[in-house]
């Protein structure tokens, strides 16, 4: 009997593992081919170069069956230099985000993470830049309350650049 009853529990489990359905990376080609296009195609500005900005900025979006980019809400961004860059590459991304066929749109949270790559060794002057840079930015914050209801959380984006020289 016991073993009848672990038998018809076992089955019923394998039933709902099979009931659950994964979703595909809502991206063309996957996430490592959306981690090297957003990646490779995101243009850091001779701006950011020169103030030496840092920071993350996090942005929600709407995609629609065609994978297009609908809809776009800055919700945070630790300074407004590091803005416009992705907001030009999430345009790029058109007709790049995949729906699952019963949906109309879909909502993403997406994270852009921005670092220089330090030189081999650091002077007092860069010291001074990196300190003013962090002094004097404009955090841009979200300061209300944000429903998210069925929005994916997408992987993180990190941009690292090289200082001019």
């Amino acid at each position: 009997m016991k073993k009848n009853t672990l038998f018809i529990a076992l089955m019923l489990l394998s039933f709902y593992g099979m009931a659950q359905k994964k979703s595909p990376f809502p991206f063309r080609g996957g996430k490592e081919h959306m981690m090297e296009f957003l990646k490779d195609s995101l243009v850091v500005s001779p701006q950011i170069m020169k103030e030496k900005a840092t920071g993350t900025v996090v942005f929600k979006f709407t995609s629609d069956q065609l994978g297009n980019v609908t809809k776009m809400v800055l919700y945070y961004a630790d300074d407004a230099v590091l803005v416009q860059p992705v907001i030009d590459i999430l345009k790029k991304s058109n007709r790049k985000w995949v729906l699952p066929d019963d949906v109309k749109v879909n909502d993403y949270l997406i994270t852009f993470t921005f670092n220089f790559n330090p030189p081999a060794t650091a002077n007092r002057e860069l010291q001074k830049e990196v300190y003013n840079y962090i002094i004097n930015r404009k955090p841009i914050l979200f300061t209300n309350q944000a429903v998210l209801d069925l929005t994916t959380l997408l992987p993180t984006i990190v941009i690292n650049y090289d200082l001019p020289q």
